[in-house]
């Protein structure tokens, strides 16, 4: 699965990269993330718990940051097992420019992918999942950027992990309630 995105962040360039390299701001920004440890020249160890649809499952992985360049741009690549529930890797390739008004332009291009039971889930869960996922973090990154105060982003409504239309109340409508769910 791949997606990019790009956004204005109301602060300073060399405060957005500060903030990319510093592990209490990741910690705050990933969703789920119970435990952060290390550093981002050695690599960070990761405890995050999640559900994806049905699956919920504690995701013990590493990130490591790599091509970077100073003040510019560095990809971050990960790797998270969770057991049973399978696996989740993939990299996110970030790029800081200088924004209108003193702000910064962030924009990023990630490459996920996922196995066992994960994998299963079907791609229109795990991706709506996945999309979520970024838009929550770079939404939890930009508050905890650009500080108290700042206008609120709203939060990324693109797909929910799971199908949620109502069932109907009539019976009768029923076959035509999974029809329009499931296909």
């Amino acid at each position: 699965m791949q997606m990019s995105e790009e956004r204005h962040i109301a602060a300073p360039p060399a405060t957005v990269w500060a903030a990319l390299f510093d592990p209490e701001i990741l910690k705050a920004c990933v969703p789920g993330c119970q435990e952060l440890t290390g550093s981002a020249s050695e690599g960070y160890e990761a405890t995050v718990v999640q559900k994806v649809g049905p699956v919920k499952a504690t995701f013990k992985g590493t990130v490591t940051m790599s091509d970077v360049v100073d003040g510019e741009s560095c990809t971050l690549s990960g790797e998270g097992k969770g057991g049973a529930a399978g696996f989740a890797k993939g990299n996110a390739h970030v790029r800081l420019a200088p924004g209108e008004g003193g702000g910064t332009l962030l924009s990023y291009e990630v490459d996920a992918k996922v196995g066992g039971k994960l994998a299963q889930l079907g791609s229109r869960i795990v991706d709506g999942f996945a999309r979520r996922m970024a838009g929550e973090f770079f939404n939890r990154f930009q508050a905890e950027v650009e500080g108290p105060g700042a206008a609120a982003t709203p939060e990324v409504q693109d797909q929910p992990d799971a199908v949620t239309e109502e069932k109907p109340e009539n019976p009768s409508d029923k076959k035509g309630w999974m029809k329009r769910v499931f296909g």
